[in-house]
C-alpha cells in the first residue's frame, strides 16, 4: 500500500511503501536508524542487519542526508517519539542519491540559511512554522466561510498613489505609472457596499526601509470588511476570529507545537472576550512604568506595545487613538472628535500589533473634509467618495498580517521565519 507519513496512523502493523527523503541517520553495527520526512511529516525508519538483505542493510548504510527513496516496511506504534509511529524496513528503492547536502546537524549562521533558504525550508523546525501558517490560513477560511462572508480579491496593482509614495513600490503600467498595493481595505469596503461581509487574503508591499524582526518587505494580510458593523461589533469579530484560529492550531498541529518547543499553556487562554485599554489610560500606564517621555499624541513603539501587553494573559486591544495618528477613513468617536473608533491588536509576549482595524467614515461631506485636511487629491478618491454618496452606511474592518500571526502562535523569534521566501531590507534571494 502506497501511503504518505501523515497517514501511517491507519496502517499499524501492515506494510505500506512511502516516497520520502533521508533528513538524517545513525547506525550501531547491527541496526540503522533513518529520519524519514516525506513533506507530510517526519518518521524513523529502522533497519534491522538479521531482518532484511545484505544488499539492503548497506544500502541504508550508503544513504546521504537528502538522498531520495522508496521505502518498504511494517508500520508499528512506537510510544517513545512524539509521532507515535515508525517503519519497519524490509526494502528501499534509491531515487537519487544526494551530494554534499549543504545545510548539516551542525550549527549554521542565519545568513548563511537564508542564502539557502530553499533547503532550509526541508528541516523539522521549518516544517513545523508552515505546517502552522497553512493551518491559520485553513481556519481562516473556515472561520470567515461559517459567518458568511465572501472571499474577494482587491487588486494588487493599483493606479495611484494618492497617500504620497514614499513606502510604495512603484512600477510602468504600460505607459502609466502603477504601486504594489499597501493594503486592500479601499476595495475592500466597496466591495462590502454589494455583497455585506467580505474578507480578503493576498500579498501587500511596504517599501519601508525597517530591520526589525517584525517587519517584511512583502507579506500577507486577512482583512474583512462588514456593512452595518459599528466598532463594537467590529472588536467582536476580530476576538472570536483570533481565538478560533488559535484553538485550530492548538486542535490540529499539537505535533508541530511540540517541536518548535512553544509553552501551549499560553494559547491554552487565547478565548473571546479579550481585554481592553483606551490610548489615554495606555499613556497613564506608561508614565507610571518608566515612560515619563512619551506625550499624548505620541505613536507607540515596540518597548510601549511589549510593556501594555505584559500586563495581560491575552491579547490586548488599545482603542480610541488620536486623530491625527491614524489615517482619514477612521470614523471620529461621536462623543470626541480628537480619537477615533480604532483598535490596535497586540499580541502577548512581545510580538507587537497583529490588528489594525476600525470603523470606517461613512458621511461624504466629513470624508472629503478629512481627505483635505490630510492634503489628498480628491480625484484619485472619486471612485472612494461615491461609495459615501449612494446608500452609505455605517461599516467596520480589520486587517490581520499572517506573518506576525505566525510568529506568535508557533513562538518563533523572527517573522523571516514564518513565510515561505522572505522579503526583507537586504534580500531579495532566492
Amino acid at each position: 500500500m502506497k501511503t504518505t507519513i501523515a497517514e501511517v496512523h491507519k496502517y499499524v502493523d501492515q506494510q505500506v511503501k512511502i516516497g520520502a527523503w533521508v533528513a538524517n541517520k545513525r547506525s550501531s553495527g547491527k541496526i540503522a536508524f533513518l529520519q524519514l520526512r516525506d513533506g507530510t511529516g517526519f518518521m524513523q525508519g529502522v533497519i534491522v542487519k538479521t531482518d532484511v538483505t545484505e544488499e539492503v542493510f548497506q544500502t541504508a548504510k550508503s544513504l546521504t542526508q537528502e538522498s531520495s527513496l522508496f521505502v518498504t516496511g511494517f508500520v508499528q506504534k512506537d510510544e517513545r517519539s512524539a509521532f507515535g509511529y515508525e517503519l519497519l524496513v524490509k526494502g528501499i528503492e534509491v531515487i537519487h542519491h544526494a551530494i554534499d547536502y549543504p545545510i548539516t546537524p551542525k550549527e549554521h549562521g542565519t545568513e548563511f540559511l537564508m542564502d539557502h533558504r530553499h533547503l532550509w525550508l526541508r528541516s523539522r523546525r521549518q516544517h513545523a512554522v508552515m505546517k502552522i501558517r497553512n493551518e491559520i490560513i485553513r481556519s481562516t477560511y473556515e472561520f470567515f466561510n461559517d459567518q458568511g462572508f465572501t472571499k474577494v480579491d482587491p487588486p494588487i496593482l493599483t493606479g495611484s498613489a494618492p497617500e504620497g509614495t514614499s513606502e510604495l513600490f512603484a512600477t510602468k503600467y504600460f505607459d502609466e505609472d502603477a504601486y504594489l498595493s499597501q493594503s486592500g481595505q479601499l476595495y475592500m469596503e466597496a466591495a462590502a457596499m454589494a455583497l455585506g461581509k467580505v474578507f480578503s487574503f493576498g500579498p501587500t508591499f511596504r517599501a519601508e526601509k525597517s530591520k526589525t524582526r517584525r517587519h517584511l518587505i512583502e507579506f500577507w494580510m486577512i482583512e474583512p470588511e462588514m456593512a452595518f458593523y459599528e466598532f463594537e461589533d467590529n472588536l467582536k469579530v476580530q476576538e472570536e476570529y483570533v481565538s478560533y484560529v488559535v484553538q485550530s492550531v492548538l486542535k490540529n498541529c499539537s505535533l508541530e507545537l511540540t517541536t518548535l518547543g512553544r509553552d501551549t499553556s499560553k494559547l491554552e487562554k487565547i478565548k473571546a472576550p479579550f481585554p481592553r485599554i483606551t490610548y489615554d489610560d495606555a499613556i497613564t500606564f506608561l508614565h507610571k512604568n518608566g515612560f515619563e517621555d512619551i506625550k499624548w499624541g505620541d505613536d507607540f513603539g515596540s518597548p510601549h506595545e511589549t510593556l501594555i501587553a505584559e500586563s495581560y494573559e491575552k491579547p490586548v486591544f488599545i482603542t480610541h487613538y488620536p486623530t491625527s495618528l491614524k489615517p482619514f477613513y477612521m470614523q471620529p468617536d461621536p462623543n470626541r472628535e480628537d480619537v477615533v473608533l480604532c483598535a490596535d491588536l497586540i499580541a502577548p509576549e512581545g510580538y507587537g500589533e497583529i490588528i489594525g482595524g476600525s470603523e470606517r467614515v461613512h458621511n461624504a461631506e466629513l470624508l472629503r473634509k478629512r481627505l483635505e485636511e490630510h492634503q489628498l487629491e480628491l480625484d484619485a478618491y472619486k471612485w472612494y467618495l461615491e461609495l459615501r454618496q449612494y446608500g452609505s452606511v455605517p461599516h467596520s474592518g480589520f486587517g490581520l498580517g499572517l506573518e506576525r500571526t505566525v510568529a506568535w502562535i508557533s513562538g518563533v523569534e523572527h517573522v523571516r521565519e514564518t513565510i515561505p521566501f522572505p522579503r526583507l531590507l537586504n534580500r531579495l534571494y532566492p
